[in-house]
């Protein structure tokens, strides 16, 4: 079996920055052609010439997730660009730091829509270009070491990754009959702007020094670093790669020791 994902074409959602552009480097360098979708135009021409500076394939679309015609519009732009379709990386997600005393109706429709919906959207899209062109594709779900264990202040994106361990599961039951496998990654603290982020909110809530949420977590991860994006990819890559094929329905924790199950 071959490791790396050669001559895959893998599409890959939020793609313009951390770990999806992190992803996108790696599945590149391992001869992947990759498909770019984000918002954000200007950040995602930028990895788009990253990708074809290591030698790669690469299309890119602008596209909102959240809504189900843009992400089999990007899927259908992706076959038809690059000459095939093998693998999907669900990545693009947004996080929310609030106590659950003060969430608000809008608060719980835009991460749902980003975190839950995008995921729906990417699986049937998915699923349906594999079953089209007759192969065992792979789709891999972002769910997160919060998919695992609900964090104080951040309760409502905890349950949107619970969320997507379910949507995974039940996918993988749905459509091994296919041959299509299902799996999810689930991260830690990773040094991203996203955790940038998530550390000023904690800040703004709580009066802790900025920095220190982040350091606390950091403590308590065993292996006694923040993971990097490319940490991440490295696992992602492997759900690419052949030696996945008889794993589905997972949701495998890569925090460094954070969350144990």
């Amino acid at each position: 079996m071959d490791m790396q994902p050669k001559g895959r074409v893998v599409l890959v959602t939020g793609a313009s920055q951390g770990i999806g552009r992190a992803i996108a480097l790696r599945l590149a360098r391992d001869g992947a052609k990759v498909g770019l979708v984000d918002l954000k135009e200007e950040k995602l021409a930028e990895v788009k010439k990253e990708v074809e500076t290591l030698g790669a394939s690469a299309t890119s679309f602008i596209a909102d997730v959240s809504k189900r015609d843009e992400v089999f519009a990007a899927v259908h732009q992706v076959e038809r660009e690059l000459g095939g379709f093998h693998a999907i990386v669900n990545n693009a997600g947004i996080a929310q730091v609030k106590p659950l005393a003060d969430v608000l109706p809008e608060d719980l429709d835009r991460i749902f829509r980003v975190n839950v919906d995008s995921v729906v959207w990417g699986i049937q899209a998915a699923a349906a270009k594999f079953k089209a062109r007759g192969i065992k594709g792979k789709i891999i779900n972002a769910s997160s070491a919060a998919g695992h264990e609900g964090f104080p202040m951040v309760g409502v994106y905890s349950a949107t990754k619970f969320a997507v361990r379910a949507l995974t599961q039940a996918a993988a039951k749905e459509y091994a009959s296919a041959g299509i496998t299902v799996n999810a990654y689930c991260p830690g603290i990773v040094g991203t702007d996203m955790w940038v982020e998530i550390d000023e909110r904690f800040s703004q809530i709580t009066g802790t020094p900025k920095g220190e949420t982040y350091k606390k977590y950091v403590e308590g991860i065993a292996l006694g670093r923040a993971q990097t994006p490319e940490d991440v990819a490295a696992l992602v890559a492997f759900l690419c790669s052949d030696d996945s094929d008889y794993i589905t329905g997972q949701a495998i924790l890569s925090d460094g020791g954070l969350v144990y199950r």
